[in-house]
């Protein structure tokens, strides 16, 4: 082969590297850490501190939060996951708190249909969580083995992205729902 052929050659070699990079980047910027339709309904900018400073305010409203599991409990057919709080970024992706408010490392429990979580659940570094605030009061503290103190917001789960180490994403689960009865947000609707 003269040196012009295996030129051209590494020429094409690279560009279709290049291309190949590119569609993968793409490809992984259009994964959604969250549904739209989540989103949609969500209460926007919504924190830990705010939902526990104004607990009536945001009951029976969708909200996402942040955090890593801490503990869990299984009760009437129920998984009760305890979370330690963990604030997100603008692609819903939880991280540690920089802020050091107390209240935003605080703690939450999310309440799912027991073996409806993926079996790696418990190898999730950091959650994603979608959820209504519920009404339901915790379960009450084990001082022998119970992080909590009895008065954390409940969350009933919708949709949990779980994380592993770094931004890989690892597992989802959703609560099988009818689309019929998703509450919305008029607020977001509105803005729309």
């Amino acid at each position: 082969m003269d040196n012009v052929s295996q030129t051209s050659i590494r020429i094409r070699g690279v560009s279709l590297l290049l291309m190949a990079s590119g569609l993968a980047v793409n490809l992984w910027g259009c994964a959604e850490t969250v549904p739209s339709h989540y989103i949609k309904q969500a209460e926007p900018g919504v924190t830990l501190t705010v939902i526990k400073a104004k607990p009536a305010v945001y009951r029976g409203k969708t909200v996402i939060l942040g955090g890593v599991i801490v503990e869990q409990r299984q009760e009437a057919g129920r998984v009760w996951l305890l979370m330690k709080n963990r604030p997100l970024d603008a692609d819903y992706v939880p991280h540690r708190d920089s802020t050091m408010i107390p209240s935003e490392s605080a703690l939450y429990w999310v309440i799912v249909e027991q073996g409806s979580l993926p079996k790696r659940y418990r190898e999730w570094a950091r959650v994603t969580v979608v959820g209504w605030v519920s009404d339901m009061k915790p379960p009450k503290p084990d001082p022998a083995h119970d992080r909590s103190l009895g008065g954390e917001p409940v969350l009933d789960g919708l949709y949990l992205k779980g994380w592993g180490y770094g931004d890989q994403g690892m597992d989802v689960w959703e609560d099988k729902q009818d689309p019929n009865y998703i509450q919305s947000n008029p607020l977001s609707e509105l803005r729309q």
